[in-house]
């Protein structure tokens, strides 16, 4: 699946350690865009999800930028109760017919993971 819109929040990276005692590191993105009912804004929380993707994300990416954002959604049950997140796995400047030409011209900058 896929999103258009701009980096609305970029929150703060979180770490931890696993039961088995593998570091972790992930960090939550908002995303916005005007595709609701009627032109309603809407917002979509992305997790990514590994050090490697985290950093690269934060190297290419800043609130405000245009974005698309590949993700998947996953479900996980926990003492029976059901959380889903949306885990994105591509994000990459847009290419939108709304943006500059200037803008939509750069490529070299995408970010792919």
């Amino acid at each position: 699946m896929q999103v258009t819109g701009t980096i609305k929040k970029i929150l703060p990276v979180q770490e931890g350690e696993s039961k088995e005692g593998k570091k972790w590191k992930k960090i939550t993105f908002v995303v916005s865009n005007n595709e609701g009912y009627e032109g309603a804004e809407q917002l979509f929380a992305f997790e990514i999800f590994g050090e490697e993707k985290v950093d690269k994300f934060l190297q290419y990416n800043k609130e405000s930028n245009q974005v698309d954002v590949d993700f998947n959604i996953r479900t996980n049950e926990y003492q029976g109760k059901y959380y889903t997140s949306l885990q994105a796995w591509k994000v990459y400047k847009s290419e939108s017919i709304n943006q500059a030409p200037e803008q939509s011209a750069i490529e070299d900058d995408d970010l792919m993971f």
